[in-house]
């Protein structure tokens, strides 16, 4: 009797039961007991065996598709994120946990980037880690717009003109006389204009997102210093000269980067400051964190003003300017519903019984000048600006009154001299202590 047993394991299967494969079996007879346990004895064997290399075959088999399914896993998973894998410079892969902070990272700072491609500001996914030269206009090209941005600027200053001379738009008609042109001439200028725009802001429009993307935070959102940026693109192109020998890209930089900056200077803050504060809260800031890290403390107003060469005033005047306003309909705490206009006081002419006292103080102040002369009244009134205006000079009164300085002065002393003695001045007294 011979009995054979084989192991089918395929690579990438799992490993199949062994089959036996009984040859040559005859059929049953009696035989003796002694035959009959050698040969039980000799199939359990074979059994055991085959089942022990199956079992450990099929160990090593999914401890294989595991490693496999885990490698798919990471590569899928940083391909989301930015269709490359993070690889050491060994070659072994990074580790999840470092690739989840990255991914956290990347969301957290490229979100409103993200936003952006969604709404098709790009025409790819692929900006944030493409380059930025790609898609730049050729030599040719740029002197192409740029003269076409030209004539453009001078047809529209002439229309400008036109309309200010004759206080409604010209015609086409009318705009292709005054330069002396064809009308068809000047509806072909203004296409070319409106299309070398077109054309400059797409090919240039990755190089105004990389600049405005550093100028994020302060003030202004992405989507606000992007536009800020192309109105500079647009007014750079228009200010360009290639017989220089410089490339647009290079000369529309500043002018993209001056745009945002006077941007968020102007509109970043619910309150404007002057260019000359901006510059000054611009440079303290900087002082101020460089202080910060060397001193591991918040550095005070006589160490920022010698550090930055500054008067201690001037210090304290910028940083009390710069701070950002606070609205009156904030709520107190996160979770309660008071508002801030609700506790802080207001100002003391806005509470009923000022107002009452006020009012009552003027009375007394008409019956005591009734006392007077008119024009000694008259006097008084303009000197401490009871009439409601500010108060005016001996020198001024006299111009009005067609008066000498000297005068005015007498006539004021005599008239309060006057009031000294009337008792009506007592009724005034009790208004020092209560307003």
């Amino acid at each position: 009797m011979a009995i054979t047993t084989s192991l089918c394991s395929p690579p990438n299967h799992s490993p199949t039961l062994p089959t036996f494969s009984i040859s040559n079996l005859p059929s049953f007879q009696p035989q003796s007991s002694s035959s009959s346990s050698s040969s039980k004895f000799g199939v359990n064997l074979v059994s055991n065996d085959a089942l022990i290399l199956a079992a450990a075959a099929e160990a090593v088999t999914l401890a294989r598709a595991a490693v496999n399914a885990a490698r798919e896993a990471v590569e899928e998973s940083a391909a989301g994120v930015g269709g490359e894998v993070w690889i050491y410079r060994d070659g072994s892969e990074a580790n999840g946990l470092v690739m989840r902070r990255t991914r956290r990272r990347k969301r957290r700072k490229n979100l409103e980037l993200l936003d952006l491609e969604e709404k098709g500001y790009f025409e790819n996914k692929s900006f944030s880690s493409g380059s930025v030269k790609s898609g730049y206009l050729s030599r040719r090209e740029e002197v192409d717009c740029c003269l076409s941005l030209k004539e453009g600027a001078e047809l529209e200053a002439t229309r400008i003109r036109i309309t200010d001379a004759q206080e409604h738009e010209p015609t086409s008609k009318q705009l292709a006389k005054a330069i002396g042109m064809e009308m068809r001439s000047v509806d072909k200028m203004l296409c070319d204009r409106r299309d070398s725009q077109e054309r400059i802001y797409r090919s240039y429009r990755r190089l105004v997102v990389s600049i405005a993307v550093g100028y994020q935070g302060r003030g202004l959102s992405l989507q606000d210093l992007i536009q800020e940026g192309s109105i500079g693109l647009l007014r750079g192109a228009h200010k360009f000269d290639p017989d220089r020998g410089h490339k647009l890209s290079t000369y529309v930089y500043w002018w993209i980067r001056q745009a945002i900056i006077r941007a968020i200077e102007k509109k970043s803050r619910l309150v404007r400051l002057p260019g000359n504060m901006c510059m000054m809260v611009a440079k303290i800031a900087e002082a101020k964190n460089d202080l910060s890290r060397r001193l591991r403390r918040a550095p005070t107003c006589e160490e920022i003003a010698e550090a930055v060469d500054m008067h201690v005033s001037i210090i304290k005047l910028v940083s009390e300017k710069s701070r950002t306003p606070i609205s009156l309909d904030r709520t107190v705490t996160d979770q309660g519903c008071m508002r801030l206009q609700e506790i802080i006081a207001g100002p003391d002419e806005t509470m009923p019984e000022k107002m009452v006292m006020k009012r009552l103080m003027k009375q007394e102040v008409k019956k005591l000048l009734k006392s007077l002369s008119d024009r000694e009244a008259h006097v008084l009134r303009l000197h401490f600006g009871l009439n409601g205006k500010s108060p005016q000079t001996f020198e001024e009164i006299g111009r009005v009154l067609k008066l000498s300085r000297e005068r005015v002065r007498q006539i004021n002393g005599i008239a309060l001299s006057k009031l000294r003695h009337t008792s009506i001045v007592d009724n005034l007294r009790l208004y020092l202590y209560i307003l």
